[in-house]
């Protein structure tokens, strides 16, 4: 008997980057805080909303969490705003519920650290995301030696996940990413934390090429995009733009029920940016 292969997780955010490449640009990967800045999931939700009808193509949705040691000042400060509001990954989840409850179909990552996700329990956690309609999530601190431990569970309920992909990753480590068959990797375009300026000189095409290549997969380029010129130079060469701390900041100078129109007008601005190539 011929085994059956599984079916693909992430069946919408496939599709949906498959769009954008059938346009010719790269996709628009927009990066908010659950939480931030109220900590009501009505807001969160209305923010999802607003940067998805501004041309958003995927938005990660980052877990509020108390040592976000991957992250800059500005995402930090959304956390903590977040905290303080009382989110946290229940809040994430109850948010992603609601942007579907209300007929918003872009994809969601799901944006954080393991520490939650743990603590509810990997199974529980798995289900939980597919009730919701999460799409796949994104564990900075999961490396690919242990990432089945959130992977197999998630994939059993057809939920994917995103790998990331340094500077400093090795050909080895870059081709064990092929196995997981994730929807897209993302490629930190420097070594450090989130927030930092984009160094476009050391953004090499065959880098992402290469990447492209031995995963098998999209490549999303993130870290120090901030201005839609720069939107423009890294969607040249790759699948996707990740965009946050830029975004981020947006909506903690917005004015009191101003985040979701502040968010709106910097994604129009990225969005316009991504021409086909």
């Amino acid at each position: 008997m011929t085994a059956v292969a599984p079916a693909p997780t992430a069946p919408r955010l496939r599709a949906g980057l498959a769009a954008c490449r059938a346009e010719g640009r790269a996709a628009l990967v927009v990066y908010l805080t659950a939480g931030d800045p109220g900590g009501d999931v009505a807001e969160t939700a209305a923010i999802v909303r607003a940067a998805a009808a501004a041309g958003a193509d995927v938005v990660e949705l980052g877990v509020p969490f108390s040592d976000p040691s991957a992250d800059g000042a500005a995402i930090q400060a959304a956390m903590e705003r977040a905290l303080a509001a009382g989110a946290g990954l229940h809040h994430a989840l109850d948010a992603v519920a609601a942007v579907r409850a209300a007929g918003c179909e872009v994809p969601v990552v799901l944006f954080g650290y393991y520490n939650p996700p743990f603590v509810m329990g990997v199974e529980a956690f798995a289900a939980r995301c597919a009730a919701v309609g999460v799409d796949a999530v994104l564990t900075v601190d999961l490396p690919i030696d242990e990432l089945d431990e959130l992977r197999l569970p998630l994939a059993a309920h057809g939920v994917g996940v995103i790998p990331l992909v340094a500077p400093t990753s090795t050909a080895a480590r870059i081709a064990r990413v092929r196995a997981v068959d994730p929807p897209f990797v993302y490629y930190i375009s420097l070594t450090g934390v989130t927030g930092a300026a984009l160094d476009g000189a050391r953004l090499a095409p065959e880098r992402v090429r290469e990447i492209r290549d031995a995963t098998g997969a999209p490549v999303a380029v993130g870290f120090g995009i901030k201005t839609p010129a720069d939107a423009a130079a890294v969607g040249a060469l790759a699948d996707g733009v990740v965009v946050g701390s830029a975004i981020v900041a947006r909506v903690g100078q917005a004015p009191p029920g101003g985040a979701a129109a502040a968010v709106a007008t910097l994604v129009s601005e990225l969005r316009a940016a991504l021409a086909p190539r």
